[in-house]
Order: C-alpha cells, then sequence, then structure tokens
C-alpha cells in the first residue's frame, strides 16, 4: 500500500555528506589523461571526477556508484570508444537516468559523426554532443558543462546550501504549492518534521500552537499556517508598498513569457511598469522542465530558469513584481486621460495602459475521488517540485501537449514508470515532434491511448486510477502520482464585458475585434482589445500560436503599441 511520504523528506538518492556528486568520463587510453586533466581542474573541488578508459570498467564502475548510493551528476563518453559510443550511453543511461549524457567527440569524429549525433539528440538518447578542448579555456565547452550540472543539481538533487525551511507534518495541502513556487522562484529549500531540531526552533519562535506548515527564510520571521500567498507576500512584498497615489504607465497582469517580456520592454524603455501574477513568475511555461526549441538556446533550458532570469533582467530595469496576487475585476477608464483601474485580492492598482497576459490554466478533471487527492498524489501541471518524491514510483501523466510531454520525460528521470493518458489515437497532432521522438524511445514511458481517468483513491494519498476508454469497462491501475496537463482554458473571467472575448474566452484583439467595435472605422492595434489601452499577448489571447517564443514576441511588441496609446 502506498503510503504519504515521512519527514525529514528523503531526496530521491541518499545523501552522502561527505561524498561530492560524481562526473564520470569514459574515453579512449590515448585521450584519458587529457581529458581528465580537463574535467579535473575545473570541477575537482565540488565533484569526484572519475575517468575509465572504454569497456567493462565503465559499466562497473557505475554499478559500484550506484549501489552504493552516489549521485553522479555527469556521464561524458568518448565518440571514440570502440564499438558504438551511443549504445554504450544507452546501457549507462539505464544504470543513471537522473545523470546528464554528452557525447564527448574530437574534430575528426565531431563533423564525420554529426548526422547520427544530431538523430540521438533528437531521440532523447544522450542531452548534448560537445567537441573535446582542443586548448586551454575553452569556454564554451565548459559552459555547456556547467549549464548541465546546473540543471542536473536544480532538479535531481536536495540542494546542500538552502536559502528556507519548510517544517510539516506531511499531511498539509499548502506544501506543494509552496514547494512549487519555491522552486520556480530559484530559492532551494529543506523540509523538516515538527520534531526535528530545526522543526521545534522555528515551532518555539511562532509558538507551540500555531498550526503547519512554519516557513523561514534568511533574515525574515517564521511564517506559521503559511500559504503560497503569504510566502510571496513575505519575500516580494505587496501591491500596497507603491502607496495609495501611485499610477503605473503600464501594469501587466501575468508574469508567464508575454508579461515578462513585456516587463523587461516596458522597464528597460522608461515606462513606470507594473506586474501582477496570480502564482509563480513563468507561467505555465515555468514548470516545463526542459524547452528545447527556444531561439537562442540551442542546448535548451528550463521553464523555470528562463523566468528567473526574465525576471531578475525586468526588476534590474525597474520593473515591480508582485506574486500570490489574483486580479479579480477592472474597470475601464471612464474618460481620456483617465487610469484603468485592476482590482485584486487585496485592493486595486491603476494605470494608464493595461497588458492582459495572464495565460491560461489546466481544466480540472472533474472527478471528485481524485480532486479530494491534489497536493497528495495528485498534482495540476508539471510539478517538477515533487518529482523525486516520485522516485521508483509508477506515474502517469494525462494530456497530450508539450507540457504534458516534458513533464513526463522529467519525471521518467526518477519513476519506475511514466504512463501517458491521451483520449486521442495518438500524440503527434498535439505535440512537437522532437518530444514525440523522444518519448517513443524511452524505454520508462509507456502511451496510453483512446484513454481517460474515470476514477481513483487512496487512503490519504493516491494508490490508484481508473482509466476507461469509449465503450470499455474501466481498468483499475496502481498509482502513486497523477500529473493533470488536461488542456488549456483562459484565465480571464475576471474581464468586463467591455473587454470582448470570444465564445472560448479568449480575448479579441485588432481585427478580429467585430467591426461594429471598431473606432471611427479603423480596428484597433494588432493587439489591442475593445478598450483603449487595455491591450491582450500570449495564450490568453484569441488567435495566439501557444508557444513560448510567440509569447514572448507578442508581449515586446505590446509595449510599443502601449507607447502609441500613451502618446495620444
Amino acid at each position: 500500500m502506498t503510503t504519504p511520504p515521512t519527514l525529514p523528506h528523503a531526496p530521491a538518492v541518499p545523501d552522502h555528506p561527505a561524498a561530492p556528486p560524481v562526473i564520470v568520463v569514459v574515453t579512449i587510453a590515448d585521450r584519458r589523461a587529457a581529458l581528465e586533466s580537463e574535467f579535473s581542474s575545473r570541477y575537482a573541488r565540488d565533484y569526484d571526477v572519475r575517468t575509465v578508459v572504454e569497456g567493462p570498467a565503465a559499466k562497473a564502475m557505475l554499478v559500484q556508484l550506484v549501489t552504493g548510493g552516489r549521485d553522479v551528476a555527469l556521464v561524458g563518453v568518448d565518440h571514440g570508444v570502440s564499438g558504438d559510443a551511443l549504445l554504450l550511453m544507452d546501457a549507462l543511461r539505464l544504470k543513471t537516468p537522473r545523470s546528464r549524457r554528452i557525447i564527448l567527440a574530437a574534430p575528426e569524429a565531431f563533423f564525420t559523426g554529426l548526422a547520427g549525433l544530431r538523430a540521438a539528440l533528437a531521440q532523447g538518447r544522450i542531452d548534448s554532443y560537445l567537441m573535446i578542448p582542443q586548448g586551454p579555456r575553452d569556454e564554451e565547452f565548459h559552459g555547456a558543462i556547467s549549464d548541465f550540472l546546473s540543471d542536473w543539481a536544480w532538479s535531481s538533487r536536495a540542494p546542500e546550501v538552502t536559502q528556507v525551511s519548510i517544517v510539516d507534518d506531511g499531511r498539509s495541502g499548502e506544501v506543494p504549492g509552496i514547494r512549487d513556487f519555491l522552486d520556480r522562484m530559484g530559492m532551494a529549500y529543506a523540509r523538516f518534521s515538527p520534531d526535528s531540531e530545526v522543526g521545534r526552533r522555528l515551532r518555539a519562535a511562532v509558538g507551540p500552537d500555531a498550526a503547519l506548515p512554519i516557513v523561514e527564510s534568511l533574515g525574515r520571521p517564521p511564517l506559521a499556517e503559511a500559504t503560497q500567498r503569504s510566502v510571496a507576500s513575505a519575500f516580494y512584498g505587496t501591491p500596497d508598498d507603491l502607496g495609495p497615489d501611485h499610477i503605473a504607465d503600464l501594469l501587466i497582469v501575468g508574469a508567464g513569457p508575454a508579461g515578462l517580456a513585456a516587463a523587461v520592454y516596458g522597464a528597460s524603455e522608461a515606462l513606470n511598469t507594473v506586474v501582477l501574477e496570480a502564482d509563480a513568475v513563468g507561467g505555465q511555461a515555468g514548470t516545463s522542465s526542459m524547452i528545447r526549441n527556444y531561439l537562442g538556446f540551442p542546448r535548451g533550458i528550463s521553464g523555470m530558469r528562463l523566468a528567473l532570469r526574465a525576471r531578475v533582467q525586468a526588476t534590474r530595469f525597474g520593473a515591480r513584481i508582485f506574486t500570490g496576487r489574483n486580479a479579480v475585476g477592472l474597470r475601464p477608464a471612464t474618460a481620456p486621460g483617465q487610469p484603468h483601474v485592476v482590482e485584486h485580492e487585496d485592493g486595486e492598482l491603476r494605470a494608464r495602459a493595461v497588458l492582459i497576459a495572464c495565460g491560461v490554466s489546466y481544466r480540472r478533471l472533474g472527478v471528485p475521488d481524485v480532486e479530494s487527492l491534489i497536493g497528495r498524489g495528485v498534482y495540476y501541471g508539471a510539478a517538477s517540485s515533487v518529482a523525486r518524491d516520485m522516485a521508483g514510483k509508477d506515474v502517469f501523466v494525462v494530456g497530450g501537449g508539450n507540457s504534458a510531454g516534458q513533464a513526463a520525460l522529467h519525471l521518467a528521470r526518477f519513476a519506475r514508470s511514466v504512463t501517458i493518458v491521451v483520449r486521442r489515437d495518438g500524440l503527434a497532432a498535439t505535440m512537437s515532434a522532437y518530444l514525440v521522438n523522444e518519448i517513443g524511445t524511452h524505454r520508462r514511458i509507456s502511451v496510453r491511448t483512446g484513454a481517460r481517468v474515470v476514477d481513483g483513491g487512496g487512503s490519504g494519498y493516491l494508490e490508484w486510477l481508473a482509466l476507461a476508454g469509449a465503450g470499455s469497462e474501466p481498468d483499475r491501475v496502481s498509482a502513486d502520482g497523477l500529473f493533470l496537463l488536461l488542456g488549456a482554458d483562459p484565465g480571464c473571467g475576471w474581464l468586463p464585458p467591455e473587454v470582448v472575448r470570444d465564445a472560448r474566452g479568449f480575448v479579441l484583439t485588432g481585427r478580429d475585434v467585430p467591426t461594429e467595435r471598431w473606432r471611427d472605422g479603423l480596428p484597433p492595434a494588432p493587439l489591442e482589445t475593445t478598450v483603449p489601452g487595455i491591450f491582450a499577448a500570449g495564450d490568453v489571447r484569441d488567435g495566439s500560436m501557444k508557444r513560448v517564443a510567440a509569447a514572448s514576441g507578442e508581449g515586446a511588441s505590446a509595449v510599443a503599441q502601449v507607447h502609441s496609446h500613451l502618446a495620444l
């Protein structure tokens, strides 16, 4: 029987404080000394660097490390090893699925084997291929290695240096949201049981009768009965900090790719810019474990890191970003020169121009017994923060879009099995080809087509699901985790009727606005709504492409139209 996790919360791989994570390099005898020097000179302080000559010794070393509970951060295989380097990498991948996997190629092999390496990358057999350094200070090579090590440390290992402490007993439904928020904001945390040393200290600080969870961050008083919203307010302030008379030039509702791009461009062009976000910075894209098709990141980038960089960039230009605040209403300006008013849960904000970039939200499953287990084995979205909890377990992902594919691949680094459940007869119609290819070759991932979740349950934690196809009897299966990525509905039910939407609720802009709502016979600007000075960008807009790059482009483009509006 599946039971809730106990605390202190164990990471997927046992911690060995005296044993640093390992980098393993498999090479040929002629290159061993050079590669050993290249890796040891840069990484030996923080990693146990092992180089081994090709052959059975490589597999034996990994078996020894894994059975000993060691974390293997990165495996590099020389393309020149005898036999097939990719087949060797496949075998090593089975031993350490969480490790980042790099093919190291000498110049002559790099170009002759490029087609095969590209195919292997597309299939997910490797994370990257790099040319072996030919001289000192090959910063492109080491930059790539450092990126992969950083990504591994964030996603696969309990942090060794933490900024936040969470005290909980494993029963609070608020903790998954807090963990996800902290992960997506790039803040390392650790969990402690109430009777641990940290737990006793924090309970004494807030009072013995204070409700769990308790959250403490460096330099801040501990929060009792913490929620994602209270944690966000404690870390990043509230809109009240702006003062009652504040009027922004640009108020952006939503901090996904569209909102963040608009914040960067707006603040950098001297607009007084404020961002209001209901969740964590990054939107749905922020939960993606790896985005491989975003321009300028050939080795991919996680949604969290992309959002973190954009947030830092926007705030450096002066944008103010407030998270954990839902927009609940909008009152359009009553006269030219008057500000628009966006109502949120604790008050209101005023602005000369408003950009609606609140994206979309996942549709609800609608199965009461499954919904009752949210936060206890059932999660909406990718929930990368709990992926480590799924080590050795059987996990189901419901959805056929890119977010579902990325979630399944990330979960497969930990879980014993991952099953993608889709109602369609395949993934190709709704998922990018590179994800379909990678999923198709992954031994831990299977796809169950023509099926849906109709029931589920467990004793306080998810233990089973019932899956059914059209006209078939439900099939009961054991399940330790369920991740629901069920398609998207626009998150703008708070908008007034003056902002016209289509039948599905997406915001109409530009020439898509009904002609009777055009002004002086002219349509609004391409990203402007039926209300002058109110714009929309990203997934919430009717006709948008529903891709990160497209949303970013629309957010940036909206700023130019805001300038034109403010100049009137």
